[in-house]
Protein backbone atom coordinates (compact mmCIF):
# COMPACT_ATOMS: atom_id res chain seq x y z
CA UNK A 1 0.00 0.00 0.00
CA UNK A 2 1.56 3.43 -0.49
CA UNK A 3 1.82 6.10 1.79
CA UNK A 4 -0.23 8.18 -0.57
CA UNK A 5 -3.62 5.71 0.15
CA UNK A 6 -5.62 4.88 2.82
CA UNK A 7 -8.25 1.52 2.95
CA UNK A 8 -11.76 2.72 3.66
CA UNK A 9 -13.56 1.90 6.74
CA UNK A 10 -17.13 1.65 7.39
CA UNK A 11 -17.56 3.50 10.92
CA UNK A 12 -21.23 2.73 12.08
CA UNK A 13 -21.92 6.44 13.52
CA UNK A 14 -25.09 8.01 11.64
CA UNK A 15 -23.91 11.18 11.30
CA UNK A 16 -27.48 12.84 9.23
CA UNK A 17 -26.64 14.87 6.15
CA UNK A 18 -22.88 15.55 6.88
CA UNK A 19 -19.83 13.34 5.50
CA UNK A 20 -17.66 12.73 8.15
CA UNK A 21 -14.46 11.13 7.70
CA UNK A 22 -11.89 9.20 10.61
CA UNK A 23 -8.27 9.67 10.87
CA UNK A 24 -5.59 7.59 13.45
CA UNK A 25 -3.59 9.93 14.80
CA UNK A 26 -0.48 7.82 14.49
CA UNK A 27 -1.29 7.20 10.65
CA UNK A 28 1.55 8.70 8.26
CA UNK A 29 -0.91 10.53 6.28
CA UNK A 30 -2.33 12.49 8.71
CA UNK A 31 0.87 13.54 9.97
CA UNK A 32 2.52 14.01 6.37
CA UNK A 33 -0.32 16.40 5.70
CA UNK A 34 -0.93 18.26 8.77
CA UNK A 35 -4.69 17.92 8.66
CA UNK A 36 -6.51 18.81 12.07
CA UNK A 37 -9.42 18.34 12.97
CA UNK A 38 -12.57 19.54 11.56
CA UNK A 39 -11.10 20.13 8.72
CA UNK A 40 -12.51 19.78 5.57
CA UNK A 41 -10.65 16.99 3.23
CA UNK A 42 -11.12 15.64 -0.15
CA UNK A 43 -11.64 11.78 -0.41
CA UNK A 44 -10.93 10.15 -4.12
CA UNK A 45 -11.37 6.69 -6.08
CA UNK A 46 -11.29 6.44 -9.61
CA UNK A 47 -12.83 10.01 -10.27
CA UNK A 48 -15.41 9.47 -7.55
CA UNK A 49 -15.02 12.23 -5.07
CA UNK A 50 -15.91 13.29 -1.76
CA UNK A 51 -15.72 16.40 0.41
CA UNK A 52 -16.06 15.41 4.36
CA UNK A 53 -15.35 16.94 7.91
CA UNK A 54 -12.15 15.08 9.92
CA UNK A 55 -12.10 13.71 12.89
CA UNK A 56 -8.93 12.53 14.39
CA UNK A 57 -9.05 9.71 16.68
CA UNK A 58 -6.72 8.05 19.18
CA UNK A 59 -8.30 4.60 19.20
CA UNK A 60 -7.46 1.52 16.83
CA UNK A 61 -10.66 0.04 17.26
CA UNK A 62 -12.24 2.19 15.31
CA UNK A 63 -9.73 2.85 12.61
CA UNK A 64 -6.36 1.99 12.22
CA UNK A 65 -3.32 4.15 11.04
CA UNK A 66 -3.24 2.58 7.51
CA UNK A 67 -7.05 3.27 7.37
CA UNK A 68 -10.07 6.15 6.80
CA UNK A 69 -13.01 5.78 8.06
CA UNK A 70 -16.05 6.88 6.73
CA UNK A 71 -19.69 7.64 8.84
CA UNK A 72 -22.63 5.86 7.20
CA UNK A 73 -23.90 9.07 5.51
CA UNK A 74 -20.01 9.30 3.88
CA UNK A 75 -19.73 5.66 2.89
CA UNK A 76 -23.00 5.50 1.51
CA UNK A 77 -22.31 8.56 -0.96
CA UNK A 78 -18.65 7.56 -1.91
CA UNK A 79 -20.38 4.26 -2.69
CA UNK A 80 -16.93 1.76 -2.32
CA UNK A 81 -16.61 -1.82 -1.31
CA UNK A 82 -14.27 -1.65 2.31
CA UNK A 83 -10.78 -2.29 1.89
CA UNK A 84 -10.84 0.04 -1.27
CA UNK A 85 -7.54 2.44 -1.59
CA UNK A 86 -8.48 6.51 -1.39
CA UNK A 87 -6.45 9.14 -1.44
CA UNK A 88 -6.90 12.08 0.80
CA UNK A 89 -6.44 15.43 -0.03
CA UNK A 90 -7.06 19.25 1.55
CA UNK A 91 -10.24 20.20 0.43
CA UNK A 92 -10.56 24.01 -1.59
CA UNK A 93 -12.63 26.09 1.17
CA UNK A 94 -15.54 26.95 -0.79
CA UNK A 95 -15.58 29.88 -2.53
CA UNK A 96 -19.29 30.95 -2.27
CA UNK A 97 -18.11 31.34 2.19
CA UNK A 98 -17.55 35.20 0.33
CA UNK A 99 -20.85 36.06 -0.34
CA UNK A 100 -22.20 34.59 3.21
CA UNK A 101 -19.68 36.72 4.66
CA UNK A 102 -21.14 39.75 2.74
CA UNK A 103 -24.40 39.03 4.06
CA UNK A 104 -23.00 38.67 7.67
CA UNK A 105 -21.89 42.41 6.79
CA UNK A 106 -25.50 43.38 5.57
CA UNK A 107 -24.89 43.67 1.90
CA UNK A 108 -27.63 42.57 -0.72
CA UNK A 109 -27.00 39.21 -2.32
CA UNK A 110 -27.71 38.45 -6.07
CA UNK A 111 -28.95 35.57 -8.05
CA UNK A 112 -25.64 34.18 -9.12
CA UNK A 113 -24.77 34.70 -5.10
CA UNK A 114 -27.18 32.65 -4.19
CA UNK A 115 -26.39 29.76 -7.74
CA UNK A 116 -23.18 29.44 -6.03
CA UNK A 117 -24.01 28.87 -2.44
CA UNK A 118 -26.58 26.36 -3.18
CA UNK A 119 -24.17 24.37 -5.29
CA UNK A 120 -21.72 24.78 -2.58
CA UNK A 121 -24.27 23.08 -0.19
CA UNK A 122 -25.19 20.28 -2.70
CA UNK A 123 -21.90 19.41 -3.46
CA UNK A 124 -20.88 18.97 0.14
CA UNK A 125 -18.63 21.66 0.38
CA UNK A 126 -19.92 23.11 3.25
CA UNK A 127 -19.57 21.94 6.81
CA UNK A 128 -22.80 22.37 9.20
CA UNK A 129 -20.95 25.11 10.72
CA UNK A 130 -20.68 26.72 7.76
CA UNK A 131 -24.14 25.80 6.70
CA UNK A 132 -25.16 27.54 10.28
CA UNK A 133 -23.34 30.50 9.32
CA UNK A 134 -25.59 30.83 6.20
CA UNK A 135 -28.52 30.42 7.90
CA UNK A 136 -27.85 32.84 10.75
CA UNK A 137 -26.46 35.65 7.90
CA UNK A 138 -30.00 35.44 5.97
CA UNK A 139 -32.24 34.07 8.91
CA UNK A 140 -35.23 36.55 10.57
CA UNK A 141 -35.28 39.60 8.49
CA UNK A 142 -31.81 39.86 6.78
CA UNK A 143 -33.59 38.87 3.32
CA UNK A 144 -35.95 40.74 0.93
CA UNK A 145 -38.23 39.74 -0.78
CA UNK A 146 -36.26 39.35 -4.04
CA UNK A 147 -33.66 37.54 -2.45
CA UNK A 148 -36.06 35.03 -1.07
CA UNK A 149 -36.75 34.79 -4.74
CA UNK A 150 -32.69 34.12 -5.36
CA UNK A 151 -32.74 31.45 -3.02
CA UNK A 152 -36.13 29.82 -3.98
CA UNK A 153 -34.70 29.41 -7.84
CA UNK A 154 -31.24 28.37 -6.73
CA UNK A 155 -32.82 26.04 -4.24
CA UNK A 156 -34.77 24.18 -6.76
CA UNK A 157 -32.28 24.20 -9.36
CA UNK A 158 -29.97 22.24 -7.01
CA UNK A 159 -31.55 18.97 -7.93
CA UNK A 160 -33.90 16.63 -9.76
CA UNK A 161 -37.36 18.14 -11.26
CA UNK A 162 -40.22 16.07 -11.59
CA UNK A 163 -42.77 16.26 -14.58
CA UNK A 164 -45.92 15.17 -15.01
CA UNK A 165 -47.05 16.06 -18.03
CA UNK A 166 -50.70 17.65 -17.39
CA UNK A 167 -51.87 20.96 -16.88
CA UNK A 168 -52.51 20.50 -13.17
CA UNK A 169 -50.83 19.10 -10.83
CA UNK A 170 -51.81 19.54 -6.99
CA UNK A 171 -50.76 19.86 -3.50
CA UNK A 172 -50.92 21.31 -0.26
CA UNK A 173 -47.82 22.27 2.52
CA UNK A 174 -49.03 23.66 6.02
CA UNK A 175 -45.99 25.07 7.69
CA UNK A 176 -46.41 22.80 10.79
CA UNK A 177 -46.16 23.59 14.50
CA UNK A 178 -49.46 21.91 15.30
CA UNK A 179 -49.62 18.54 16.01
CA UNK A 180 -51.52 16.16 15.03
CA UNK A 181 -53.08 18.24 11.94
CA UNK A 182 -52.65 14.88 9.66
CA UNK A 183 -54.94 16.53 6.74
CA UNK A 184 -52.55 15.14 3.92
CA UNK A 185 -53.88 11.79 4.40
CA UNK A 186 -57.66 12.68 4.10
CA UNK A 187 -56.61 15.10 1.56
CA UNK A 188 -54.79 13.35 -0.93
CA UNK A 189 -56.86 10.14 -1.28
CA UNK A 190 -59.90 12.62 -1.71
CA UNK A 191 -58.56 14.97 -4.39
CA UNK A 192 -57.28 11.40 -6.05
CA UNK A 193 -61.10 10.01 -6.06
CA UNK A 194 -62.03 13.28 -7.70
CA UNK A 195 -59.68 12.43 -10.13
CA UNK A 196 -57.39 15.04 -9.90
CA UNK A 197 -53.62 14.49 -9.78
CA UNK A 198 -51.78 15.06 -5.98
CA UNK A 199 -48.14 13.39 -5.75
CA UNK A 200 -47.63 14.32 -2.66
CA UNK A 201 -44.32 13.87 -0.69
CA UNK A 202 -43.65 14.50 3.12
CA UNK A 203 -40.90 14.92 5.04
CA UNK A 204 -40.46 12.90 7.92
CA UNK A 205 -40.21 14.69 11.72
CA UNK A 206 -37.28 16.17 12.89
CA UNK A 207 -38.79 18.38 16.10
CA UNK A 208 -42.32 17.51 15.83
CA UNK A 209 -43.96 13.94 17.33
CA UNK A 210 -45.12 12.69 13.66
CA UNK A 211 -44.64 13.52 9.74
CA UNK A 212 -46.83 12.76 7.35
CA UNK A 213 -44.29 10.17 5.83
CA UNK A 214 -43.83 8.66 10.00
CA UNK A 215 -47.67 8.49 10.17
CA UNK A 216 -48.53 6.98 6.58
CA UNK A 217 -45.46 4.45 6.97
CA UNK A 218 -47.72 3.07 9.80
CA UNK A 219 -49.77 1.67 7.07
CA UNK A 220 -47.71 1.18 3.77
CA UNK A 221 -44.05 2.11 2.48
CA UNK A 222 -43.31 5.04 1.61
CA UNK A 223 -39.56 4.66 0.74
CA UNK A 224 -40.75 5.38 -3.22
CA UNK A 225 -37.99 5.44 -5.94
CA UNK A 226 -38.78 8.17 -8.49
CA UNK A 227 -39.85 5.46 -10.94
CA UNK A 228 -41.99 3.92 -8.66
CA UNK A 229 -43.41 7.19 -7.50
CA UNK A 230 -44.31 7.63 -11.25
CA UNK A 231 -46.30 4.51 -11.93
CA UNK A 232 -48.50 4.60 -8.73
CA UNK A 233 -49.28 8.22 -9.56
CA UNK A 234 -50.20 7.78 -12.86
CA UNK A 235 -52.17 4.32 -11.89
CA UNK A 236 -53.96 6.05 -8.74
CA UNK A 237 -53.59 9.26 -9.23
CA UNK A 238 -51.89 10.33 -6.13
CA UNK A 239 -49.59 9.09 -3.51
CA UNK A 240 -47.95 10.15 -0.20
CA UNK A 241 -44.50 8.60 0.05
CA UNK A 242 -41.34 10.50 1.81
CA UNK A 243 -39.68 12.84 -0.17
CA UNK A 244 -36.35 12.05 0.60
CA UNK A 245 -35.60 9.71 -1.91
CA UNK A 246 -36.50 11.56 -5.03
CA UNK A 247 -33.63 13.85 -4.72
CA UNK A 248 -36.17 17.42 -4.84
CA UNK A 249 -34.34 20.40 -3.96
CA UNK A 250 -31.44 18.63 -1.86
CA UNK A 251 -29.70 21.94 -0.81
CA UNK A 252 -33.61 22.16 1.83
CA UNK A 253 -32.65 18.69 2.83
CA UNK A 254 -28.70 19.73 3.97
CA UNK A 255 -30.07 23.29 5.03
CA UNK A 256 -33.34 21.45 7.47
CA UNK A 257 -30.57 19.45 9.07
CA UNK A 258 -29.02 22.06 10.28
CA UNK A 259 -31.87 24.89 10.42
CA UNK A 260 -34.40 22.50 13.22
CA UNK A 261 -31.46 21.34 15.65
CA UNK A 262 -30.90 25.27 16.20
CA UNK A 263 -34.34 26.72 16.01
CA UNK A 264 -33.66 29.07 13.14
CA UNK A 265 -36.89 29.39 11.36
CA UNK A 266 -37.65 32.65 9.45
CA UNK A 267 -40.12 33.24 7.03
CA UNK A 268 -37.98 34.26 3.89
CA UNK A 269 -36.20 30.57 4.51
CA UNK A 270 -39.48 28.76 5.19
CA UNK A 271 -40.75 30.52 1.67
CA UNK A 272 -38.03 29.38 -0.05
CA UNK A 273 -38.11 25.83 1.71
CA UNK A 274 -41.88 25.20 0.76
CA UNK A 275 -41.56 26.65 -2.40
CA UNK A 276 -38.29 24.99 -4.27
CA UNK A 277 -39.88 21.29 -3.18
CA UNK A 278 -43.04 21.59 -4.32
CA UNK A 279 -41.38 23.25 -7.67
CA UNK A 280 -39.33 20.25 -7.78
CA UNK A 281 -42.39 17.98 -7.23
CA UNK A 282 -44.09 19.29 -10.64
CA UNK A 283 -46.71 21.00 -9.06
CA UNK A 284 -48.78 23.51 -10.52
CA UNK A 285 -51.39 24.24 -8.20
CA UNK A 286 -50.56 24.26 -4.77
CA UNK A 287 -52.84 25.31 -1.15
CA UNK A 288 -50.62 26.41 1.58
CA UNK A 289 -52.06 26.36 5.23
CA UNK A 290 -51.10 28.83 7.84
CA UNK A 291 -52.36 28.11 11.12
CA UNK A 292 -52.26 30.95 14.04
CA UNK A 293 -52.00 30.67 17.56
CA UNK A 294 -50.36 31.94 20.82
CA UNK A 295 -48.27 28.23 20.61
CA UNK A 296 -48.48 28.00 16.87
CA UNK A 297 -44.90 28.97 14.50
CA UNK A 298 -47.28 32.01 13.42
CA UNK A 299 -48.77 33.57 16.72
CA UNK A 300 -50.26 36.62 15.03
CA UNK A 301 -52.70 37.20 12.27
CA UNK A 302 -50.20 40.74 10.91
CA UNK A 303 -47.52 37.54 10.60
CA UNK A 304 -49.65 35.15 8.85
CA UNK A 305 -50.81 37.89 6.56
CA UNK A 306 -47.11 39.42 5.53
CA UNK A 307 -46.19 35.78 5.36
CA UNK A 308 -49.12 35.16 3.09
CA UNK A 309 -47.81 38.28 0.79
CA UNK A 310 -44.67 37.07 0.48
CA UNK A 311 -45.53 33.20 -0.79
CA UNK A 312 -47.76 34.83 -3.49
CA UNK A 313 -44.85 37.11 -4.59
CA UNK A 314 -42.47 34.03 -5.09
CA UNK A 315 -45.28 32.11 -6.33
CA UNK A 316 -46.22 34.51 -8.97
CA UNK A 317 -42.49 34.70 -10.15
CA UNK A 318 -41.79 30.97 -10.52
CA UNK A 319 -45.10 30.39 -12.23
CA UNK A 320 -47.39 27.92 -9.42
CA UNK A 321 -50.86 29.01 -8.46
CA UNK A 322 -50.83 29.06 -4.99
CA UNK A 323 -53.75 30.25 -2.49
CA UNK A 324 -53.20 30.93 1.15
CA UNK A 325 -55.46 29.02 3.69
CA UNK A 326 -55.00 31.04 7.32
CA UNK A 327 -56.60 28.71 9.61
CA UNK A 328 -56.84 28.01 13.56
CA UNK A 329 -54.05 27.14 15.17
CA UNK A 330 -54.94 27.10 18.89
CA UNK A 331 -54.65 23.60 19.53
CA UNK A 332 -53.58 20.43 18.31
CA UNK A 333 -55.97 18.89 15.34
CA UNK A 334 -57.51 15.67 16.22
CA UNK A 335 -56.89 13.47 19.26
CA UNK A 336 -54.20 11.60 18.58
CA UNK A 337 -50.30 12.96 18.12
CA UNK A 338 -47.96 10.29 17.27
CA UNK A 339 -47.61 7.75 14.40
CA UNK A 340 -50.25 5.21 15.08
CA UNK A 341 -52.82 7.05 16.83
CA UNK A 342 -52.82 9.86 14.01
CA UNK A 343 -53.24 7.21 11.50
CA UNK A 344 -56.19 6.08 13.76
CA UNK A 345 -58.00 9.17 13.33
CA UNK A 346 -57.47 9.17 9.55
CA UNK A 347 -58.93 5.86 9.00
CA UNK A 348 -61.59 6.75 11.25
CA UNK A 349 -62.28 9.84 9.48
CA UNK A 350 -62.22 7.90 6.05
CA UNK A 351 -64.21 4.88 7.51
CA UNK A 352 -67.05 7.68 8.33
CA UNK A 353 -66.78 6.57 11.74
CA UNK A 354 -69.32 8.89 14.25
CA UNK A 355 -65.84 8.57 16.98
CA UNK A 356 -63.89 10.44 14.35
CA UNK A 357 -62.46 13.60 15.39
CA UNK A 358 -64.43 16.32 13.68
CA UNK A 359 -61.92 18.78 13.54
CA UNK A 360 -59.69 17.27 11.26
CA UNK A 361 -62.30 15.91 9.32
CA UNK A 362 -63.75 19.35 8.90
CA UNK A 363 -60.47 20.59 8.10
CA UNK A 364 -59.90 17.88 5.93
CA UNK A 365 -62.50 18.76 3.47
CA UNK A 366 -62.21 22.31 3.48
CA UNK A 367 -58.64 22.30 2.12
CA UNK A 368 -59.60 19.57 0.07
CA UNK A 369 -62.64 21.52 -1.36
CA UNK A 370 -60.38 24.53 -2.07
CA UNK A 371 -57.67 22.05 -4.56
CA UNK A 372 -61.10 20.47 -5.97
CA UNK A 373 -62.08 23.77 -7.01
CA UNK A 374 -58.51 24.35 -9.04
CA UNK A 375 -60.66 21.39 -11.43
CA UNK A 376 -62.20 23.91 -14.10
CA UNK A 377 -65.29 22.01 -14.38
CA UNK A 378 -65.71 22.80 -10.75
CA UNK A 379 -67.92 25.84 -9.93
CA UNK A 380 -66.36 28.06 -7.27
CA UNK A 381 -67.92 27.35 -3.68
CA UNK A 382 -68.91 24.07 -5.24
CA UNK A 383 -65.27 21.64 -3.57
CA UNK A 384 -66.51 21.15 -0.47
CA UNK A 385 -69.75 19.80 -1.06
CA UNK A 386 -67.81 17.41 -3.56
CA UNK A 387 -65.12 16.68 -1.26
CA UNK A 388 -67.70 15.56 1.72
CA UNK A 389 -69.62 13.86 -0.84
CA UNK A 390 -66.71 11.52 -1.83
CA UNK A 391 -65.65 11.39 2.11
CA UNK A 392 -69.35 10.22 2.96
CA UNK A 393 -69.40 7.76 0.06
CA UNK A 394 -66.77 5.94 0.78
CA UNK A 395 -64.85 6.88 -2.42
CA UNK A 396 -62.21 8.34 -0.82
CA UNK A 397 -61.69 5.40 1.74
CA UNK A 398 -61.76 3.32 -1.21
CA UNK A 399 -58.93 5.66 -2.77
CA UNK A 400 -56.95 5.19 0.30
CA UNK A 401 -56.69 1.53 0.17
CA UNK A 402 -55.84 1.91 -3.56
CA UNK A 403 -52.66 3.94 -2.96
CA UNK A 404 -51.79 1.85 -0.02
CA UNK A 405 -51.77 -1.17 -1.81
CA UNK A 406 -50.01 0.15 -4.43
CA UNK A 407 -47.07 1.69 -2.40
CA UNK A 408 -46.89 -1.57 -0.11
CA UNK A 409 -49.40 -2.51 2.56
CA UNK A 410 -48.08 -2.86 5.93
CA UNK A 411 -49.50 -5.37 8.47
CA UNK A 412 -51.36 -2.54 10.06
CA UNK A 413 -52.01 -2.36 13.75
CA UNK A 414 -53.17 0.60 15.47
CA UNK A 415 -53.09 -0.06 18.89
CA UNK A 416 -51.01 2.19 20.83
CA UNK A 417 -47.84 1.50 23.54
CA UNK A 418 -48.74 -0.74 26.30
CA UNK A 419 -47.44 1.48 28.68
CA UNK A 420 -49.80 4.20 29.46
CA UNK A 421 -50.62 7.04 31.94
CA UNK A 422 -53.48 9.68 32.19
CA UNK A 423 -52.86 13.41 33.01
CA UNK A 424 -55.90 14.89 34.93
CA UNK A 425 -57.20 18.12 35.66
CA UNK A 426 -56.37 19.63 39.01
CA UNK A 427 -59.61 21.84 39.49
CA UNK A 428 -62.96 22.25 37.56
CA UNK A 429 -63.73 24.30 34.78
CA UNK A 430 -63.68 25.14 31.05
CA UNK A 431 -60.41 24.18 28.82
CA UNK A 432 -59.14 27.16 27.89
CA UNK A 433 -55.63 26.67 26.53
CA UNK A 434 -53.50 24.03 25.05
CA UNK A 435 -49.86 24.46 24.19
CA UNK A 436 -48.87 22.85 21.50
CA UNK A 437 -45.39 23.03 21.79
CA UNK A 438 -45.64 21.18 25.41
CA UNK A 439 -48.09 18.18 24.07
CA UNK A 440 -45.36 17.52 20.86
CA UNK A 441 -42.62 17.63 23.69
CA UNK A 442 -44.70 15.07 25.64
CA UNK A 443 -44.93 12.93 22.59
CA UNK A 444 -41.60 13.38 21.32
CA UNK A 445 -40.35 12.45 25.20
CA UNK A 446 -42.56 9.29 24.89
CA UNK A 447 -40.55 8.08 22.21
CA UNK A 448 -42.54 9.45 18.88
CA UNK A 449 -41.80 9.62 15.87
CA UNK A 450 -39.40 6.74 16.48
CA UNK A 451 -41.74 4.24 18.03
CA UNK A 452 -44.54 4.10 16.20
CA UNK A 453 -47.14 3.45 19.01
CA UNK A 454 -45.87 5.95 20.84
CA UNK A 455 -47.51 9.52 21.83
CA UNK A 456 -50.76 11.59 23.19
CA UNK A 457 -54.23 10.99 22.72
CA UNK A 458 -56.31 14.11 23.82
CA UNK A 459 -59.60 12.89 25.98
CA UNK A 460 -60.44 17.22 26.13
CA UNK A 461 -60.08 19.94 23.93
CA UNK A 462 -60.93 23.51 23.85
CA UNK A 463 -64.14 24.72 25.61
CA UNK A 464 -64.71 21.35 26.91
CA UNK A 465 -65.92 20.55 30.79
CA UNK A 466 -63.81 19.15 33.02
CA UNK A 467 -64.26 17.74 36.93
CA UNK A 468 -61.25 17.91 38.60
CA UNK A 469 -59.22 14.24 38.65
CA UNK A 470 -60.56 13.82 35.14
CA UNK A 471 -58.45 12.48 32.49
CA UNK A 472 -57.08 15.40 29.98
CA UNK A 473 -55.04 13.27 27.66
CA UNK A 474 -53.16 9.67 28.17
CA UNK A 475 -49.45 9.01 27.08
CA UNK A 476 -48.50 5.69 25.76
CA UNK A 477 -44.85 4.54 25.46
CA UNK A 478 -43.58 1.27 24.54
CA UNK A 479 -39.88 1.46 26.64
CA UNK A 480 -40.31 2.69 30.34
CA UNK A 481 -37.61 5.55 30.16
CA UNK A 482 -39.17 7.19 27.86
CA UNK A 483 -42.12 6.83 29.86
CA UNK A 484 -40.86 8.03 32.73
CA UNK A 485 -39.16 11.01 30.93
CA UNK A 486 -42.49 12.13 29.68
CA UNK A 487 -45.08 11.24 32.56
CA UNK A 488 -42.39 13.54 34.58
CA UNK A 489 -42.55 16.67 31.73
CA UNK A 490 -46.88 16.41 32.01
CA UNK A 491 -46.23 16.22 35.75
CA UNK A 492 -44.48 19.38 35.54
CA UNK A 493 -46.76 21.38 33.07
CA UNK A 494 -49.82 19.61 31.77
CA UNK A 495 -49.74 21.71 28.57
CA UNK A 496 -53.57 22.43 29.52
CA UNK A 497 -55.31 25.50 31.49
CA UNK A 498 -58.22 25.44 33.42
CA UNK A 499 -59.94 28.20 33.69
CA UNK A 500 -63.60 30.02 32.80
CA UNK A 501 -65.24 29.94 29.51
CA UNK A 502 -65.16 33.63 29.20
CA UNK A 503 -61.23 33.18 29.70
CA UNK A 504 -60.98 30.99 27.02
CA UNK A 505 -59.27 33.18 23.44
CA UNK A 506 -61.31 33.20 20.51
CA UNK A 507 -60.69 31.76 17.33
CA UNK A 508 -58.78 34.46 15.03
CA UNK A 509 -59.89 32.77 11.94
CA UNK A 510 -63.44 30.87 11.14
CA UNK A 511 -62.95 27.28 11.38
Amino acid sequence: MSIDTLKVRQVGIDTYHENVAYLNRECSVYRAEGFQALSKIQVSNNGSKLLAVLNVVDDNSIVLPGELGLSQQAFNYLNVQEGTLVTVNHAEPPKSMDAVRRKINGERLDQADFNEIAHDIAETRYSKMEMAAFLVATGQNNLDRDEILYLTQAMLESGERMNWHESLVADKHCIGGIPGNRTSMLVVPIVAAHGMLIPKTSSRAITSPAGTADTMEVLANVNLEPDQMLDIVRQERGCLSWGGTAKLAPVDDLLISVERPLGIDSQGQMVASILSKKLAAGSTHLIIDIPVGPTAKVRHMRQALALRKLFEFVGDHLNIHLEVMITDGRQPIGKGIGPVLEARDVMQVLNNDPNAPADLRQKSLLLAGRIIEFDPDVRGGQGYAIARDILESGRAFAKMHEIIKAQGEREIDLQPGKLCYQVCAERDGVVISIDNFQMSKVARLAGAPMDKKAGVDLLKKLGDKVKKGEALYQIYAEFPADFNFSTSLAQQNSGYVIGEAEQMLKPLIDF
